[in-house]
C-alpha cells in the first residue's frame, strides 16, 4: 500500500458540484458589480436557506460579495453583487 500526502486544494478542485442550484450559480457568474440582480422564487424557508448556503459557499470560493434580499409576500429572493 502506498500512502502519499497531497494538497487539500487538489481534492476540492477535482470534485464537481452537482446541485439543484446549478442554474442559480451559473447566473451568479454573470452578475456584475452594482448592475442587475437575480430573482429566484422559492416554496418554503428550507429551500430559501439552502439557496443562501449555496450562494455563501460561492462567495467564499470565488472571493466575491453577493448579498441577498427577500420578498416574503411573493416568495422571491434577490441576489446582487457588491464590491
Amino acid at each position: 500500500m502506498k500512502i502519499k500526502f497531497v494538497e487539500r486544494e487538489k481534492i476540492e478542485r477535482s470534485r464537481k458540484r452537482r446541485s439543484k442550484y446549478r442554474a442559480l450559480l451559473n447566473a451568479l457568474d454573470q452578475l456584475k458589480k452594482d448592475d442587475k440582480a437575480v430573482e429566484v422564487s422559492y416554496k418554503d424557508e428550507k429551500a430559501l436557506n439552502s439557496m443562501r448556503t449555496a450562494v455563501y459557499q460561492y462567495n467564499h470560493k470565488h472571493g466575491v460579495k453577493i448579498k441577498s434580499g427577500k420578498d416574503p409576500q411573493n416568495k422571491k429572493i434577490y441576489f446582487y453583487r457588491e464590491a
